[in-house]
């Protein structure tokens, strides 16, 4: 039965709570009934799907229902017509034994709402690992899916003539993401290189930087080189190429060829952001999450700038999607004192932090005791056996004896390359012989969960694509190293247990469980209209990937798409 919301009272009520009983036939409780009657009226959708039961809950104790019922921003009820109706009964003559002692007044029928034929209600989809303003950096010059380097150049060329160019004035920093020479048709092998910029004329002299796929390698053009080496130490390049964590690569003369290597990209002097930039790209973000059915996002690394502009719009209420940040900020000093926990903050209650970001190093262990004793929750990026060993040890060593440690939820980000999408499979099976443990994981869990994220913008941003890879073990155009049956299809995981890691164990490793997670009632009215059965075992993988979103809601708001 769900818990029966209480009807809010006016200010002077709450002042007088004797009075406003006692003024059953008063204009204010009058008006404040037929408030409350519309409101509900309103809000109180119930989706019929029939015998099929298409609303998927992700709660164990009724995994189907026919109908949701939903007052106000709460899930209210699910089950059947019938019961979700008489829910709707009950809901309303407690309302009228409370405001008008019992005297006969005419009930407001309830609002049936049927979805077209073929779609399904689950609950709102999250992911577990992303990097929100990323994402919408990339989407101003986004380079992925390009089939050759000339598809590239002919991107950026178009970035700068169309959105850069300013008569009169000196063109700024052009960046983009997403480049994968391994794609392009006909390429002669390797990195592409700072001539290859070069050859458009278009380009020349103009600092650009162009960020891998992965977000490993930077392609750079030789003004940003030259940039970058006045500002080195005695205005030049490492002798070797090599800096700790990276690499500068050099050509055979050992100059420079425009591609630098993980911590080497830091070289590169590309200007930080202004506040504005950054809001219009988290803004971009949100409105592309709710397209694709998220309704909450764990952005794994969240700078001090970022949370201001994050909080900034929380407390404009343009805050759409859930939002739970892990603060992160390069240094080699304890930095957990620049940041304030948040809960449930802004104007919608939609932003939380209280967890950190960290990267496994020499000092790790003392590093996560700090942070451990100051309260924060401890997400650490592990990919590789002895990263994943070590941090299995320090997380081991704080939890022994504590009874109360694992409600803090540590968490492993990335787990060795497990990432939940299947692009690193062929990587994975030619140069580690390793394979993705999906379905092996939940069983090593204390509470069986397994949150899954997709890492967008390394990846996609809609999580159908991270579902289908999940249930599939194939990419996207039904290939593996193993074949068209899957790869390790052993691994794979089933469908409940694939949309369980995409809503209620993403919600429990953000302490949400209880308000999020599942179509349970009680919790918050987040829920996504799919037009197609993508929980059906028996329907084709492909399926998923064609599958679209009818309606994206959040908190009983339709913020994406209609009904």
């Amino acid at each position: 039965m769900a818990p029966r919301d209480k009807v809010p009272a006016d200010a002077s009520a709450k002042q007088r709570p004797a009075a406003a009983k006692r003024a059953k036939q008063s204009g204010s409780i009058a008006r404040h009934l037929a408030f409350v009657f519309l409101a509900a009226a309103l809000a109180g959708i119930a989706t019929h799907g029939g015998a099929t039961r298409l609303v998927y809950t992700v709660d164990e104790r009724r995994p189907n229902a026919d109908c949701l019922l939903v007052k106000r921003d709460r899930i209210a009820a699910t089950g059947t017509l019938e019961s979700v109706q008489a829910e709707w009964d009950i809901y309303q003559t407690e309302l009228i034994h409370k405001f008008y002692g019992g005297e006969p007044k005419a009930k407001k029928p309830l609002q049936v709402i049927r979805p077209p034929s073929g779609s399904i209600i689950v609950p709102g989809l999250a992911d577990a690992h992303a990097h929100l303003m990323l994402y919408g950096a990339k989407m101003q010059l986004n380079l992925e899916g390009a089939e050759s380097i000339d598809e590239v150049l002919d991107r950026v060329e178009s970035y700068v003539t169309r959105d850069l160019a300013t008569p009169g004035s000196e063109i700024r920093w052009v960046e983009g993401f997403g480049w994968d020479q391994t794609r392009w048709k006909n390429w002669r092998g390797g990195f592409p290189s700072k001539s290859d910029l070069a050859s458009r004329p278009a380009l020349a002299g103009i600092p650009i930087a162009l960020s891998r796929v992965d977000v490993h390698a930077l392609w750079v053009s030789a003004r940003a080189l030259e940039l970058a080496e006045a500002s080195l130490p005695g205005g030049r390049w490492p002798g070797s190429g090599e800096i700790e964590g990276g690499e500068v690569m050099k050509d055979e003369k050992g100059e420079p060829t425009g591609v630098l290597v993980d911590s080497a990209m830091g070289l590169i002097p590309v200007p930080p952001p202004s506040e504005a930039q950054m809001t219009k790209q988290l803004e971009r973000a949100v409105s592309d999450a709710l397209a694709v059915g998220l309704t909450s996002v764990h952005d794994a690394a969240v700078s001090g700038q970022m949370l201001d502009v994050f909080k900034k719009m929380a407390d404009d209420g343009r805050l759409p999607i859930r939002i739970y940040a892990m603060a992160n900020e390069e240094s080699s000093e304890y930095w957990g004192g620049r940041f304030k926990r948040l809960e449930d903050y802004g104007r919608d209650g939609r932003l939380n932090l209280r967890s950190v970001k960290l990267f496994t190093d020499g000092g790790l262990k003392q590093t996560v005791a700090k942070f451990w004793e100051d309260g924060w929750g401890v997400n650490i990026h592990c990919i590789g056996d002895r990263a994943n060993k070590a941090v299995l040890d320090i997380f081991e060593s704080l939890l022994q004896g504590n009874e109360s440690a694992p409600q803090r939820r540590p968490r492993i980000e990335h787990a060795q390359i497990m990432r939940l999408l299947t692009s690193d499979m062929w990587y994975a099976e030619s140069r580690l012989s390793a394979a993705q443990i999906l379905h092996s994981l939940p069983r090593s869990s204390p509470n069986k969960v397994l949150p899954l994220g997709s890492d967008f913008p390394v990846e996609g941003i809609n999580p159908l694509l991270g579902f289908y890879a999940a249930v599939s073990r194939l990419d996207v155009r039904g290939e593996s190293p193993h074949g068209s049956g899957g790869w390790f299809p052993s691994e794979r995981l089933t469908r409940a247990q694939a949309l369980k890691g995409m809503t209620y164990d993403a919600a429990f490793a953000s302490f949400a469980e209880e308000d999020l997670g599942s179509l349970s009632a009680g919790k918050r009215a987040d829920y996504v209209v799919l037009d197609t059965n993508i929980m059906n075992e028996e329907g084709a993988f492909a399926d998923i990937l064609t599958a679209q979103v009818r309606a994206t809601v959040v908190d009983g708001q339709i913020l994406y798409g209609g009904i």
